[in-house]
C-alpha cells in the first residue's frame, strides 16, 4: 500500500518510516524540506518510492497525482516553540494542513497527524478538552486550531476516512539531532557532556526545586508504535495524548544521561547526589525570557488512548534513557 510521510526527513517522520520498512512497506512516498543541512541524513538507508519538497506536494496530492494512498502520516510542521513570525507558522502549521485533510477526505486517504501538548500552555489539567487548552505561543495555537478543524469533522458524524491527531509531550530519541536547539533536553545533555564534561539545568523556578520541573517524556520508539497501531485499527478517530501517563522531573533525565554514558564508557552509575557532587549536573539561574511562557510540568492524560484500545506499556524515562545513549555510542549502520 501507498503511504505518504510528511516530514519525513524529520525526528518522529524518519523513526515511523523505519518501523514501516520493518515491517515490510517501502512505497513510502516522503514530503519535506531540506533546506536545513544535514538533515537528508535520516532518510538514508530507509526504503522509500519518492521524495517531493512540501512545496510540490499539495497540488499533485489534490488531483490524485498518486493514485490510492492508504495513509498519510502528517508529521511536517514548524516546530519552533519561539518562532516569532504568526504567518509563518499559521502558514505551515495551521493553512496546510486544513488543505491536506480536505485533499485526504477528497481521495480517501486516512490522516495520522502531529498535534502538540502546546495546547494546554500552562494548563494543570491535560486531557484533551477545550476548558484545558490555553496555548502559550503561536505554535500551541496553530496546533490547536488544527485540532479544533478535526473536531469539527469528526462532529458531523458523516462516514469519513480515519483521522487521528496525537498530542506529543516531550518526544526524544535517535534522528533529533538536525533540531539542534529545539532538540530534547537528553540530546542537549548529551552534547554538553561531550564538549563540556557536564550538563545543565534550570534552577528552582515557580515553586519547583532545582531541576524539579517535570514533563511526561515519551521515548520515540513508544511514539512510533502507536502511530502505527492506528495505521492498523482504522476505526480509531479522534484526538489523542501521545504521552507515557507519567511526569517525571528534569533531574530524571540528567541522572540517566550520565549514568547511561558512564556505563557506556565502563564507569559505574552514580546517585543524582554524588552527580552534582561532582559537577556532572549543573543548575543555572532560570532564563528571565522563559518566564511566563514555560510548561513546568505536563502529564498526558492517556485515558482516551486506553478506551481506543491501545494497551502496550510506556517506557520509564530512567528506561528510555539508556536505550538513547547506547544508540548515541553505537549509532546505527
Amino acid at each position: 500500500m501507498k503511504i505518504i510521510v510528511t516530514g519525513g526527513a524529520g525526528f518522529i517522520g524518519s523513526n515511523i518510516i523505519r518501523a514501516l520498512n520493518e515491517q515490510g512497506h517501502d512505497d513510502i512516498v516522503v514530503v519535506d524540506d531540506l533546506e536545513q543541512p544535514g538533515k537528508f541524513a535520516n532518510l538514508v538507508g530507509l526504503k522509500i518510492s519518492d521524495y517531493f519538497a512540501k512545496e510540490d506536494f499539495l497540488a499533485r496530492f489534490a488531483t490524485g497525482y498518486f493514485g490510492t494512498v492508504e495513509a498519510v502520516f502528517h508529521e511536517g510542521a514548524c516546530s519552533d516553540t519561539m518562532e516569532h513570525d504568526g504567518r509563518y507558522v499559521m502558514e505551515v502549521n495551521y493553512r496546510f494542513s486544513k488543505e491536506l485533510l480536505t485533499s485526504c477526505e477528497a481521495i480517501g486517504a486516512r490522516l495520522l497527524y502531529a498535534s502538540s501538548a502546546a495546547v494546554y500552555g500552562a494548563s494543570s489539567d491535560f486531557l484533551p478538552d477545550p476548558v484545558n487548552e490555553a496555548p502559550l505561543n503561536v505554535y500551541g495555537f496553530s496546533k490547536l486550531l488544527f485540532d479544533n478543524v478535526v473536531r469539527r469533522r469528526l462532529a458531523l458524524g458523516a462516514p469519513h476516512p480515519q483521522i487521528a491527531g496525537f498530542r506529543y509531550f516531550n518526544v526524544y530519541g535517535p534522528g533529533e539531532e538536525h533540531k539542534s536547539r529545539m532538540a530534547s533536553v537528553a540530546w542537549h545533555h548529551m552534547q554538553q557532556l561531550r564538549e563540556e564534561g557536564h550538563v545543565r539545568l534550570f534552577g528552582a523556578y515557580d515553586n519547583y526545586g532545582a531541576g524539579e520541573q517535570s514533563r511526561d517524556f515519551v521515548f520515540i520508539g513508544d511514539v512510533v508504535r502507536v502511530n502505527l497501531w492506528f495505521l492498523d485499527h482504522p476505526e480509531a478517530n479522534g484526538i489523542f495524548n501521545l504521552g507515557t501517563g507519567r511526569a517525571e522531573p528534569f533531574n530524571a533525565v540528567a541522572h540517566g544521561v550520565v549514568n547511561g554514558w558512564r556505563k557506556q564508557i565502563g564507569e559505574a552509575p552514580l546517585t543524582l547526589a554524588q552527580q552534582i557532587d561532582a559537577g556532572l549536573v549543573r543548575y543555572i539561574e532560570f532564563p528571565d525570557a522563559l518566564k511566563g511562557r514555560y510548561q513546568s510540568f505536563t502529564q498526558a492524560d492517556i485515558s482516551q488512548l486506553r478506551q481506543a484500545g491501545y494497551t502496550d506499556g510506556f517506557l520509564t524515562v530512567a528506561e528510555g534513557i539508556e536505550r538513547y545513549t547506547s544508540e548515541a555510542m553505537n549509532p546505527r549502520q
